[in-house]
């Protein structure tokens, strides 16, 4: 399980975003301060830092620049909307990426697994079913041979992998796919892209064992790693 450590002093912000990673499936630990942050970092190890660049007691290249000389993970500054000078600065001494407040939850959750996959550390090789799938090369192939999905299709899919113990509703795969295609996705749409992507997918699309549907809530994935 990955470990995200967050230093936000925003108690309402802080609360969301640990809900938010905990739902992922990131384990979180949490310093509001730049002073308890450096406590942190000399006990811990982590795979990814989100800080905020605005901190009480200092700011946020300080504990930036303490984990990069401890810890090899990448850093994610969390800054407020318009502080350009900030974003340049954070970037020039250390910073791997950075978001502007306020952010959507699936951005920052996609900028996230995109650190993490950079760094080494998230496996970019997924197998489920005979379903191998590249995601450093975006190469999808089932049973040895390359299939080609849309990009709505390699989105949906990614939902999938990237949350391979949760039940994803459909209304979460609607917010995805809007993202993903910058306009208004329906119901009837959603349904017509899981039909599409599990006659590419699966080796029985009348039987579905990859895609999986949780009735009267939405998907999950089948079993990873697991043998036809």
């Amino acid at each position: 399980m990955k470990r995200i450590f967050l230093v936000e002093d925003d108690k309402a912000i802080a609360k969301n975003l640990i809900l938010l990673l905990r739902s992922e499936g990131f384990t979180v630990i949490h310093a509001p301060t730049r002073i308890e942050a450096l406590g942190v970092i000399e006990k811990n190890k982590f795979d990814l830092a989100l800080i905020d660049i605005s901190l009480p007691d200092g700011n946020g290249f300080t504990v930036c620049t303490e984990i990069k000389a401890k810890q090899d993970i990448p850093v994610i500054f969390l800054t407020a909307s318009g502080d350009e000078a900030s974003v340049v600065t954070g970037l020039n001494m250390c910073a791997d990426d950075y978001i502007t407040k306020p952010f959507r939850p699936r951005e920052l959750i996609a900028r996230i697994g995109t650190a993490l996959r950079k760094s080494g550390r998230s496996p970019s090789d997924f197998q489920i079913k005979g379903l191998s799938v590249d995601t450093a090369s975006g190469i999808v192939k089932k049973d040895g041979s390359e299939i080609f999905l849309s990009a709505l299709e390699y989105r949906l899919l990614l939902v999938f992998i990237n949350n391979p113990k949760n039940i994803i509703t459909r209304s979460r795969l609607l917010d995805e796919l809007w993202d993903a295609a910058g306009e208004f996705v329906n119901d009837n749409t959603l349904t017509v892209y899981i039909k599409r992507l599990r006659e590419k997918i699966e080796t029985d699309p009348t039987n579905p064992q990859i895609i999986l549907t949780v009735r009267g809530t939405g998907y999950r994935l089948g079993d990873l790693y697991a043998s036809e």
